[in-house]
């Protein structure tokens, strides 16, 4: 079994030296205080990583208690209980339950009283937000568990890398709590708070020893993630091995069993995707779009719908449906592979802005700035007819049947010989109601604005932010792909008898133009010119390697070179050739990964580069032209109504109360515009949770990268096919009113 080093020794000395300080001195303040700070770690790290989100969630439900203090079924309240450890959430089964009631209640009093002055009466909105209560109750019940789930699917996405540092760790030293604490500095949260917690029960005397609090917490994923934990049990068994040969076999092991049951695990989920995928493609995208084509007429003949409603429908409901069943599927996801840590980075808060060479100096702009300026820039352009109205009531742009353009004065409205109005405010069927608008070709085009506003300003920001990043993020896994290759090399240096100062720069000089290459050119260069040690050159805050390529695979593999080169040179190759094994095997599991998921990713992405923005574009077109249609037969028959004869005024009456007054094409494309962008937005995490897991950096680029081209492409084709159609529709019926 090998040695432990001096300098693991003396760490746990003092570990377990203040814990029995601070049992044996129990009125001495100043250990007492020391011992409050080490078990204080978990808290504060806990305080730090946890999301926000989670933080306001725990106090409404603490709040909730207060007032109402409601107590769930029994039956559930084990279960609750253990949702609510998974997340490490601050709350009581109590707590969650009460909320649950007295959300819903809140939502359905207050939104009746809000829509009942804003409307002046109805019941739509009353039954809208009665649905919406009743149905947010059940999910807020469930909400641990399903915090719960999204925390285990973080979680699980970490699990290969886990065992990969635990295993890694103890190839050279035979110690688990030193294992676990040192995966717990490497990984990202939210594994990092469990393996820190595990080290937390401990210093809380919560466990005897790092096995029970190891075990209780392995327990928690029985039900999930079985692969987990053999993986840790064939760890544990690793630490009875008296034989050096059998002990690591045990451990080589564990790392093949998590590998080879993740990549089981996704191909069943794989093969499982399609259906619900394919569900939540008709029920989210296909019938909502094709619904739209019959939703001028259902406006057009039913009195009382109004464009209000539809965004009710389109822009609240549907969205928050898709939603929950994309998170559902995701929650389902089996681990994978990690991913690259650029927090680390020095220049990652630079890279986020926008930045302008000026004179040889850089000057650097938050692209928040610039994305409102966008924002409200296409807002004002595309209400630019409601403020028109609004300054000239009755002032307008007119198409003549002959096609020359005029203006009208205020107050005037309409022109006898108008075959497009810009704006298009027409006199309501109901004369109480005034002129209502605008149906004008120029408002309709407008309006693509509106969804152009939220989707180019949102891409800007979002792709500006992560674009130089991901540069960087692909160097790193650029380097990591090539590392293992380069760290058998640098192990059989080793192996070869040559000390690592030397080895670096034999490894740099036979790779010199690879990514690894340059990384040991560096290691090298601050040992020989900087005079700088090993461990200095490598990790040093200034000038250290790993500065340059934030990789904690790579600087994973380093700290094991350092600490195994401590034993020798052998054993420093011998544990970099194992290293170089295992991020091989990972890459090639995880390329498996995404080979299984590939059709399932292909025809999402095609859904929300083409798909869903060309037919909601044309279905705009389709639905423009219809209600320029209805529009002009209404206004032929309103002067039906008071030039013709009695009969043929009393069938005006009638037609004219039949067909309504429509809704104007300018309200029905912003609330599809938006409808598109956010099935975009939903779509893109969809397939980013699908393809990566938990992977912010690509999500945040590929949300810039989608929102900003598939509303574009959205927005040019609802131009081109609402301006086409409208040629048609006024062709078919001349004069009237032109939306």
């Amino acid at each position: 079994m090998p040695e432990i080093s001096k300098e693991e020794m003396e760490k746990l000395l003092a570990k377990y030296k203040t814990k029995l300080e601070v049992n044996l001195s129990p009125g001495d303040e100043e250990v007492q205080k020391i011992g409050t700070i080490r078990s204080r770690a978990y808290t504060e790290f806990k305080e730090e990583y946890l999301p926000k989100h989670m933080g306001y969630y725990e106090k409404l439900c603490n709040q909730a208690e207060k007032l109402l203090h409601a107590k769930p079924d029994p039956k559930k309240i084990k279960l609750m209980k253990k949702s609510i450890e998974t997340c490490h959430l601050n709350v009581t089964p109590s707590g969650v339950f009460s909320l649950s009631l007295l959300a819903p209640i809140i939502i359905i009093v207050f939104g009746a009283a809000i829509s009942f002055i804003l409307t002046g009466g109805g019941i739509f909105f009353p039954i809208f937000f009665f649905i919406i209560g009743i149905s947010i109750m059940g999910p807020l019940g469930n909400w641990p568990k399903f915090l719960a789930d999204q925390w285990r699917m973080q979680a699980s996405n970490q699990m290969v890398l886990s065992i990969f540092y635990v295993v890694t760790y103890m190839r050279h030293t035979s110690n688990l709590e030193l294992a676990i604490d040192f995966a717990a500095e490497h990984l990202m949260p939210p594994l990092s708070l469990d393996f820190k917690r595990i080290i937390w029960n401990i210093e809380t005397e919560k466990y005897p020893s790092i096995k029970e609090s190891l075990d209780a917490y392995l327990d928690t994923w029985r039900e999930y993630n079985m692969e987990f934990i053999e993986a840790m049990h064939l760890v544990e068994g690793s630490l009875l091995e008296s034989d050096e040969t059998a002990r690591v076999a045990m451990l080589d092991k564990s790392l093949d069993v998590i590998l080879q049951e993740t990549y089981e695990k996704m191909l069943h989920y794989a093969h499982n995707l399609k259906s619900p995928i394919t569900m939540l493609h008709m029920l989210g995208i296909i019938l909502p779009i094709l619904g739209l084509v019959i939703l001028p007429l259902v406006v057009s003949f039913m009195e009382g719908v109004a464009w209000y409603h539809l965004a009710a429908l389109y822009n609240v409901l549907l969205p928050a449906g898709v939603y929950y069943l994309g998170k559902q599927i995701l929650a389902k996801r089996p681990s994978g592979y990690g991913n690259v840590d650029l927090s680390k980075n020095p220049e990652l808060k630079k890279f986020r802005n926008v930045i302008i060479k000026v004179g040889g100096q850089e000057i650097q702009i938050n692209p928040l700035y610039i994305s409102i300026v966008i924002a409200v820039t296409f807002l004002f352009i595309a209400f630019l007819p409601l403020i028109i109205h609004i300054i000239n009531p009755g002032w307008d742009i007119v198409m003549l049947r002959d096609g020359s353009i005029v203006t009208i004065g205020s107050g005037t409205y309409t022109h006898e010989e108008a075959k497009f109005y810009f704006i298009g405010y027409q006199m309501s069927v109901k004369p109480e109601k005034g002129f209502i608008g605008p149906f004008g070709l120029g408002a309709s085009l407008l309006s693509v604005f509106l969804p152009l506003s939220v989707g180019a300003s949102f891409g800007f920001y979002h792709k500006t932010r992560t674009k130089n990043v991901l540069k960087i993020r692909t160097a790193t896994k650029k380097l990591e792909a090539e590392f293992a290759s380069a760290l058998f090399q640098l192990g059989n240096r080793l192996g070869d008898g040559y000390p690592a100062e030397i080895a670096f720069a034999k490894v740099a000089d036979t790779i010199p133009d690879t990514i690894s290459g340059q990384f040991f050119a560096l290691v090298s260069h601050n040992i020989q010119q900087l005079g700088m040690s090993v461990e200095q050159a490598i990790f040093d805050e200034e000038a250290g390697a790993i500065k340059q390529y934030p990789s904690d695979m790579i600087e994973t593999s380093m700290k094991v070179l350092v600490e195994s080169a401590k034993k020798g040179p052998l054993v420093a190759a011998q544990a970099l050739i194992n290293v170089s094994r295992y991020i091989k095997e990972m890459h090639a599991v995880d390329e498996r990964l995404k080979d299984l998921m590939a059709d399932t990713i292909s025809s999402m992405k095609s859904q929300i580069s083409f798909l869903t923005p060309a037919i909601s574009g044309i279905v705009i077109g389709i639905t423009s032209m219809v209600t320029t249609i209805l529009g002009k037969l209404g206004g032929q028959l309103q002067k039906l109504q008071t030039e013709g004869a009695a009969a043929q005024a009393t069938a005006g009456v009638g037609l004219t109360q039949l067909f309504g007054d429509g809704m104007p094409t300018f309200y029905f494309q912003i609330i599809v515009g938006f409808y598109v962008v956010q099935i975009v937005y939903i779509l893109t995490i969809l397939t980013n949770g699908i393809e990566n897991g938990v992977d912010p950096l690509n999500e945040e680029y590929l949300l810039g990268k989608n929102m900003y081209h598939s509303t574009i492409l959205y927005c040019i084709i609802a131009l081109v096919v609402m301006f086409l159609f409208n040629q048609i529709a006024g062709n078919i019926i001349g004069g009237g009113i032109g939306g």
